[in-house]
Parts: structure tokens; C-alpha cells; sequence
């Protein structure tokens, strides 16, 4: 409702506010957005802030972000384009047509902002960084089982090939002995 969750401006959008402005709304649905798009907001009382203490609620949500992070078949990030490639092309047995391109910097990387905005920006969405740290991490566990996974088979490959050479070789001399000794027998009987 719009008393749980008051306008943070004027008109239709934010349009022609500031910085600032934009950061110091305390109902400003971008701060910690990608924690509250993850989790289960019905946990907390949605946007009704008066269910239980913040603490808590950030705990709560973080917590429930986490685990919907943690049960997603995949997921991928955007500073690792060719493992999040790579992944999904594993998880769901799929193959792009060509790789994908890893581009380092963006339009936002382009702003230049001090130091102190750049903290505060950092403090205004503290779940989001803490659950971007979590997701890194699970990321990259993901990326080294999948890698890992495609190694075993492969050397499970490796060695049933060996395998089926081996018994083919042994298969080869057995025959090879059997006719050499039938020939020699054959060539006895001639020179009788």
C-alpha cells in the first residue's frame, strides 16, 4: 500500500532527480533489490516493516534469497561470461552456436562517483553485496563440480577405450597365433 511503501517522488518517474535524492529515500524499492527479487517476501510481512524488527527482516531475507539462489538450476554472472556459458550449456545439455563475449565494462563503469558515495551506495545495499559474495561463491563451486565432472568422465572415457583396445589386441594375437601355428601344422603335413 502506499502507506507501507510511500512515493519517493514527484511524477511519473524518477526522472531529473538527483543522486542524492535517489539515495536518500528510505522507501527507494533499489536498494538491496536483488535480495528482495530472490527471497520470499511473504516471510516478512511483505513491505509492512512493522512485522518484525529490521534485523531480523534482513536475516530473514537474506537467508531466503540464499536458499532460492542455492536451489536454481542455473544462474550466472555477468563478470564471467564464458563459465556462465559454459555452465548452462552443461546444466541443460545445450551448445550455443558461438561463445559468448565477455565485456568488462558497462555504462555504468563509465560514472565517475567519490569515494564517499561509493560507500554509501555500498551501505544502502549491504544484502545485495553480501548476497553477491554468496552467489560468487556458489558460482564458482558450481563451475569447478561441473569441470571436475566432465574430467571423470572424460578419463572414464579414456579408460574404457583403453580397455576395449587392449581386449581387441589380445583378441588379434590370439588369432594370429592360432594361424601361425595351424599354417605351421599345414606346412608339416605338405612336407611329409
Amino acid at each position: 500500500t502506499t502507506e507501507e511503501l510511500p512515493s519517493c517522488y514527484t511524477g511519473d518517474d524518477w526522472s531529473g532527480c538527483s543522486l542524492q535524492e535517489f539515495m536518500d529515500c528510505p522507501y527507494n524499492l533499489a536498494n538491496n533489490r536483488q535480495v528482495r527479487m530472490l527471497s520470499d517476501l511473504s516471510l516478512v510481512g511483505c513491505y509492512n516493516l512493522s512485522v518484525m524488527p529490521e534485523e531480523q527482516r534482513n536475516k530473514v531475507l537474506l537467508d531466503s534469497a540464499k536458499e532460492n539462489l542455492k536451489r536454481m538450476a542455473f544462474f550466472g554472472l555477468t563478470e564471467f561470461q564464458r563459465k556462465t556459458q559454459y555452465l548452462f550449456e552443461k546444466t541443460f545439455n545445450m551448445n550455443f552456436i558461438s561463445p559468448f563475449t565477455q565485456y568488462n565494462s558497462t555504462r555504468a563503469s563509465s560514472v565517475e562517483i567519490d569515494e564517499q558515495t561509493q560507500q554509501r551506495i555500498e551501505a544502502l545495499n549491504f544484502l545485495d553485496m553480501e548476497l553477491y559474495d554468496y552467489a560468487k561463491d556458489l558460482f564458482l563451486q558450481r563451475y569447478q563440480y561441473m569441470r571436475q565432472k566432465e574430467h571423470q568422465e572424460a578419463r572414464r572415457k579414456r579408460q574404457e577405450q583403453r580397455k576395449i583396445l587392449r581386449a581387441k589386441q589380445a583378441h588379434l594375437r590370439e588369432q594370429g597365433e592360432n594361424s601361425s601355428s595351424t599354417d605351421y601344422l599345414g606346412n608339416v603335413e605338405r612336407w611329409r
